[in-house]
């Protein structure tokens, strides 16, 4: 099994959306801004995570992400299994073929491994670790309209004043 960046920031993605879902959907956006990944490759990762089952995905205003299951019930194999393209690829170079099946034993020990990981074990470890979980607001603050000041100017206001200013 490989782990790319794809798994890495996939997972991260994973912890920071369980960590925040009791607030309500989470918008990949703000993911995006927190573990610094370019929203256009988080798409592409939760395409991955949508397919596989483990994100849920509502549209609209206050729209975004939730766990499509229990934290429990999702390990760490199952979200680098979504975003990952698979198995390694078969190394044809001669004299490979002797340590094929150490490569192989050892992607099985990686996978189970990764299979004892409960993604609800990593959020706990996460919120353990004393980093504030900042949630951000559902609606955007309404800025305040700047008060109005009046021009003061020195023209006229109609046009007899005006008529007035030119001598006639």
């Amino acid at each position: 099994m490989r782990i790319s960046t794809k798994g890495r920031f996939a997972v991260n993605a994973m912890i920071d959306l369980a960590l925040r879902e009791a607030a309500g959907p989470v918008a990949l956006a703000t993911i995006g801004e927190r573990q610094r990944i370019s929203l256009s490759y988080l798409e592409q990762l939760f395409a991955g995570l949508r397919a596989a089952g483990l994100v849920q995905s509502s549209r609209g205003p206050g729209g975004g992400y939730r766990l499509g299951r229990p934290a429990e019930a999702i390990s760490v194999a199952d979200i680098v299994g979504a975003v990952e393209d698979g198995a390694l690829p078969a190394d044809t170079r001669p004299g490979a073929a002797a340590t094929a099946a150490l490569w192989s034993r050892l992607e099985e020990a990686m996978r189970a491994h990764m299979a004892a990981i409960p993604l609800a074990s990593l959020v706990a470890q996460q919120a353990e670790s004393g980093e504030p979980i900042v949630v951000a607001s559902r609606r955007r603050p309404i800025a305040p309209m700047p008060a109005l000041r009046r021009p003061r100017t020195t023209a006229p206001n109609s046009v007899f004043a005006l008529a007035s200013t030119m001598g006639h």
